[in-house]
């Protein structure tokens, strides 16, 4: 694949014009995917007031704004778009929630003048690059000796891909499935000694990801309405939660904690 950025500048722009403010996480989502992400953060993240996180690709917060009031860690946002670094600060003034926010594009700008953290993360964003070593690495270089680096990512992988080449393969088309295989990011763990603490699919047996609909022929019509009906019966039977698998939980999430090897 190319090196470049697969969803234009210009579409995160006009989506956080669009968005409605304040927006943050709560810990009685009903969201399952958030709720479990939750479970984890709360297992595995460290307990310690003061603690600097970066989110990549930060706008508008939500997730941040969490952070910052249930682990009272120091919080810091970056993000390459105007409007979204504008949103950032926007969304963190309404909730009275302090923040520092940067606007860089961590590919192409020297961000060399930025401190190093102790917890650095994206979520929903590395998928949409060409080239994932790339972008980890700039993830990398930003944490701490001992710090902690997490990756989420939602899963097009398995049952989504065959569904979605049929009903939106332009959405396809900009996320690069690789950042949804667990073999990437044991590569990379590799690569840099990296220790793992979480590694996984998460969501259990969710489909919600194939009701995605770009092209709204009759028969894609018909597919939408048949998984957003399966995706409620399955909602409602929490058993099927406990089975995650790549062929059909939406979410992907790593969490590894740096050693001492450098990044080049």
């Amino acid at each position: 694949m190319e090196k470049r950025e697969l969803t234009e500048h210009e579409y995160w722009d006009n989506r956080w014009l669009r968005i409605k403010l304040p927006v943050e996480i709560k810990r009685d989502t009903t969201k399952f995917v958030t709720r479990e992400m939750i479970g984890i953060f709360d297992r595995y993240l460290p307990q310690k007031d003061g603690l600097r996180i970066l989110e990549i690709g930060g706008a508008p917060g939500r997730w941040l704004a969490y952070f910052r009031k249930h682990f009272h860690y120091d919080i810091h946002g970056i993000d390459y778009s105007r409007t979204g670094c504008a949103k950032m600060k926007e969304n963190f003034d309404l909730l009275n929630v302090p923040a520092t926010i940067y606007r860089f594009n961590i590919l192409t700008d020297d961000t060399s003048s930025l401190p190093l953290f102790d917890i650095v993360y994206s979520f929903g964003l590395i998928e949409h690059f060409g080239d994932l070593s790339q972008i980890l690495e700039k993830h990398l270089k930003m944490v701490k000796e001992e710090g902690i680096l997490m990756i989420g990512v939602p899963n097009f992988s398995g049952i989504a891909k065959l569904i979605l080449q049929k009903t939106s393969p332009g959405i396809l088309a900009t996320h690069n499935l690789g950042a949804m295989d667990l073999k990437t990011y044991e590569a990379f763990e590799d690569k840099y000694s990296l220790t793992p603490l979480f590694k996984g699919y998460l969501g259990g047996l969710d489909l919600h990801n194939c009701r995605r609909c770009e092209q709204r022929t009759p028969v894609n019509r018909l597919i939408r309405l048949f998984f957003k009906v399966l995706t409620g019966v399955t909602n409602r039977i929490s058993f099927l939660r406990r089975f995650n698998s790549w062929r059909w939980s939406p979410y992907l999430l790593v969490i590894f904690k740096r050693g001492q090897t450098a990044v080049s």
